[in-house]
């Protein structure tokens, strides 16, 4: 299971790791010269614009680095190791799931971080406060077991969106492979898993308000069923999990 990690890791690392790293050192360099205020007020304005720009940038190869990781599982050369891997397909699929998140999250986590702070630096600039005390006074309005529903009903839609995606693919290749637009019947297959999840919104009722637009329903809830609407898309995401490990173990075609 420690080399399926390692294998997973490799692969979604090397597209973003240069760009991670100049990104980290940018930001990096911009928050020392605030902190020792050599940085003056236009260069100021621009760190912050090449801060915020630097996120959709470490945005787009993460998504470089995911495709890197699929590609291991659904086309050669790469799959065929994966396939000939003796360890069940759910673990080597795990490892490429998390693996995913994790270098997803630590690089958004760091990139926003940057922004942030130097936004409250130049923000200080106006009002007088230091960046660590306006932080900390923001910080005090959170209430922390709402920002950790925030981040699971975070979490739990990424993981959802990532597993609808791994689920289609895992369908293309395998049920619909070498049928007429197998593409376009993967792109309906989708579609149908997000109208599953409006349907199941149904359940959370009792938490909230349920509205009905034609043929979709929307869910509002309060605080008290917001840990319940990220259960749900845990759940959710948990059966397209099942379903693809079982795809994946029965016949891909690479």
């Amino acid at each position: 299971m420690k080399a399926q990690f390692k294998y997973s890791f490799r692969a979604g690392l090397q597209p973003r790791l240069l760009v991670f790293a100049i990104i980290l050192v940018m930001n990096l360099v911009f928050i020392v010269l605030d902190l020792l205020g050599s940085l003056p007020f236009a260069a100021h304005i621009t760190a912050v614009s090449l801060s915020g720009t630097a996120i959709a940038v470490m945005s787009g190869f993460n998504i470089a680095g995911d495709v890197a990781i699929a590609r291991r599982m659904f086309s050669a050369p790469g799959a065929v190791l994966y396939a000939l891997t003796p360890v069940p397909r759910w673990k080597t699929l795990l490892s490429s799931v998390v693996s995913i998140l994790v270098m997803n999250f630590v690089t958004l986590a760091f990139s926003i971080a940057g922004v942030v702070f130097l936004s409250l630096g130049l923000g200080s600039r106006y009002t007088g406060v230091g960046a660590w005390e306006m932080l900390r006074q923001g910080s005090s309005f959170v209430q922390p077991q709402y920002s950790l529903i925030y981040l699971a009903i975070f979490v739990a839609a990424y993981l959802m969106l990532l597993m609808t995606i791994l689920f289609c693919v895992a369908m293309r290749k395998s049920a619909f492979f070498n049928k007429p637009a197998g593409g376009f019947l993967a792109v309906l297959l989708a579609v149908g898993v997000f109208y599953v999840f409006t349907l199941s919104g149904v359940l959370l009722a009792p938490f909230g308000t349920v509205s009905r637009f034609r043929f979709f329903f929307t869910v509002t809830v309060g605080y008290t069923g917001m840990g319940m609407y990220a259960l749900l898309m845990f759940i959710i995401a948990a059966a397209l999990f099942a379903l693809t490990s079982i795809l994946v173990e029965r016949k891909i075609n690479i």
